[in-house]
């Protein structure tokens, strides 16, 4: 099968996928409590011939679909977790939230409903390819729950789940064409529930124990901590309880989210001890207690130049989308509601000159609506500041990842002009290009084996210190709906 027939492949079942990424889009879930998403991308990859398992690694919302048998294995990655707060009408050219979505207002800012049915796609045709060839080889599709705050990937990583595979593959929606390269920082969140005694607080004021107090006294503890760490690392809280809104009342409960990240897994953790023993002091200084409970951890990422470039050149071999008017049109008049800041789309830009020479050609100096271009193949072990949880996977078989164009060139992250424009043409257009580009990767891997043994020596070499899982033994998945 050539990959002009693995992509007509796809073109031909197209409406499917674009349908199901509508519908996850219209009926979108939190973290780890995607129930709908789950059991219609269940149904689904059982119509089209996958086999099926159901929560996965303990999680209700966790799932794969397999097909093939043998060597090589290569897994793909999907998402379909929302985001609290970014409920929006699709279409709409100014903040307009859907309040009947019976989500409380939640709405896919990151585009996960174009990710996970676009590598659901991508999974199907190599499915239709090895049945095709009779090339020996399994695909696996992993249905990964909670990448926005519940790090079901790590949960997964954390059973062991990935070290059977010899490459996975996945993708993001986003607002340029490129290969995802460089790492990122770890990240753990803690919740400190603080209790005290509540009291009068001008009549015995003294009987009383302000877990409000604790909770202050401990942000106050962590932004000196901030002058004695690395500047890699980040500190970051919110304050997800105050006891009340009675200030006659001395606080008996409260409580504060911590997210601390650092650049490996087992610095975060020697900060986290810092920031717990901050804990244990605001709670001496108060005369209260409290009690501590793990929500997540995430670790960073390993490039894979290797698989990079197989992804790269399939971006290449790919045809881009071609957009018709009305969809450009649309793509500017929601370019124009976002920040213009004039920079130059891509990573490559931001380091390599000859890159960002071409990317200021190709954009029009940043000015562009509408990235319609592939960049420059660029690969970095740069480090940024935020943190995903495919970052556990890399750690256990070679792992990379593509970025491909859903939304205008300025639209923001985990933004209302993502959700409003996450069922548009362009969206729609892109994913399906990500699923060409995924698909046909994996069909190299199958059948140019000196490419896996490539990968793995690479592979072998990042990863020879070994995983440090950052989820803690005993933790169990928390529900984001949980924390609000």
């Amino acid at each position: 099968m050539t990959k002009q027939e693995l992509y007509q492949l796809l073109e031909d079942k197209r409406q499917l996928f674009f349908d199901t990424a509508d519908a996850i889009w219209a009926d979108p879930e939190l973290s780890l409590s995607e129930h709908h998403a789950a059991a219609r991308y269940e149904a689904l990859l059982a119509q089209l011939g996958f086999t099926v398992e159901h929560g996965v690694a303990g999680m209700e919302t966790a799932f794969s679909g397999s097909f093939g048998s043998g060597r090589p294995v290569i897994g793909i990655l999907g998402e379909y977790d929302a985001l609290a707060g970014l409920s929006q009408q699709a279409g709409a050219l100014e903040p307009r939230p859907v309040t009947d979505n019976g989500c409380n207002g939640c709405g896919h800012g990151c585009g996960h409903h174009l990710l996970g049915v676009g590598s659901l796609a991508a999974a199907w045709a190599v499915k239709e390819y090895l049945a095709a060839t009779g090339s020996s080889g399994t695909v696996i599709y992993y249905g990964c729950p909670g990448e926005e705050g519940g790090a079901g990937k790590a949960f997964m990583a954390r059973d062991g789940l990935f070290y059977q595979l010899d490459a996975a593959l996945t993708w993001h929606p986003g607002t340029a064409n490129e290969v995802f390269t460089g790492t990122n920082n770890t990240s753990m969140q803690v919740e400190y529930a603080f209790h005290g005694i509540a009291a009068h607080a001008a009549g015995n004021p003294h009987q009383g124990r302000s877990a409000l107090d604790a909770v202050e006294l401990m942000n106050l503890g962590v932004q000196f901590l901030r002058e004695h760490i690395p500047n890699t690392d980040c500190l970051h809280y919110a304050i997800t309880n105050t006891g009340g809104i009675s200030p006659n009342v001395v606080q008996s409960q409260a409580t504060v989210l911590y997210m601390v990240r650092s650049d490996t897994v087992p610095h975060n953790k020697s900060l986290l001890a810092r920031v717990d023993d901050i804990a244990q002091g605001a709670a001496l200084m108060t005369g209260t207690h409290f009690t501590r409970r793990f929500i997540d951890g995430t670790a960073d990422l390993l490039p894979n130049e290797t698989l990079e470039r197989v992804l790269y050149d399939n971006m290449e071999a790919a045809p881009l989308p071609e957009y018709t008017q009305e969809e450009r049109d649309f793509a500017a008049a929601l370019d124009a509601t976002c920040p213009q800041d004039e920079e130059l789309p891509g990573m490559g830009a931001k380091y390599d000159p000859e890159i960002k020479k071409q990317a200021a050609q190709l954009s029009n100096n940043g000015k562009a609506s509408l990235n319609d271009f592939l960049l420059p193949y660029f690969h970095s072990d740069k480090q940024s500041p935020g943190s995903t949880d495919v970052g556990d996977v890399s750690w256990q078989t070679p792992t990379a990842q593509i970025s491909v164009v859903t939304w205008p060139a300025h639209s923001p992250g985990h933004s209302w002009q993502n959700v409003s424009g996450g069922t548009s043409g362009v969206a729609h257009k892109g994913m399906l290009y990500a699923a060409k580009a995924l698909a046909g990767a994996a069909a190299d891997l199958f059948t140019q084996p000196e490419l896996l043994e490539k990968a793995k020596a690479e592979f072998q070499q990042a990863a020879a210190k070994g995983y440090t899982c950052p989820i803690e033994p005993d933790a169990v998945p928390v529900p984001v709906e949980e924390m609000l």
